[in-house]
């Protein structure tokens, strides 16, 4: 019988209050319980000067790699992770602000998803060190569904690392009015599949 191909997926993770690594740890642990969630992979935890609010402890940063089950959708996998992070303590308040978690759905094979509620690619995967130094530590040649190359974008960014530790000014050419913490992202239906894009 032949196995039925899984999706990659790829979901960010961030903390800076309480103690960071364990809520990584945490948050790692309620994803891979997940019912057909697989194969999970972490990238190192990155340790990242605040971007735009700047009087905060800095981040703990990490990226993890699962296969999921082709029964999965992208709006479903958000509600878990949005649940998750209610699970874990977060509070939305402050644009840029502190937050206990952080769980950003990155990729989702190469599903290009632009509703009100989701939007894949994740809209700032583009501009963030933080995210794009572990992409790349997980999959060197990954490719986003447009073609772009995560390593390419990667070099183009003005930023400073310095074994974990990441600096940036802040995140370049992030869309106007996108504000992660206004609230929960709930889930929309428009889903498009693309071709182009390397995962391994």
């Amino acid at each position: 019988m032949n196995e039925v191909p899984k999706i990659p997926v790829y979901i960010g993770l961030g903390s800076n209050q309480g103690r960071p690594e364990e809520n990584l740890a945490k948050a790692r642990k309620h994803i891979q319980s997940i019912t057909g969630v697989f194969s999970p992979l972490s990238s190192q935890v990155y340790y990242t000067e605040p971007q735009g609010v700047k009087e905060q402890p800095w981040f703990a940063n990490q990226v993890i790699r699962v296969l999921c089950h082709p029964a999965w959708t992208p709006e479903l996998l958000m509600r878990h992770l949005l649940n998750i992070e209610q699970m874990l303590g977060r509070k939305r308040t402050a644009h840029w602000g502190p937050r206990r978690i952080d769980c950003d759905l990155l990729l989702f094979g190469r599903q290009v998803v632009d509703t009100p509620e989701l939007t894949l690619p994740h809209p700032g995967i583009l501009h963030r060190a933080f995210v794009l130094v572990p992409l790349v530590e997980l999959t060197p040649d990954l490719c986003l569904p447009d073609g772009t190359q995560v390593a390419d974008r990667l070099h183009c960014l003005a930023y400073r690392r310095q074994g974990l530790r990441i600096w940036q000014d802040d995140t370049h050419g992030e869309e106007p009015g996108a504000d992660p913490d206004a609230g929960p992202r709930t889930v929309g239906s428009a889903v498009s599949a693309t071709s182009g894009g390397t995962y391994v």
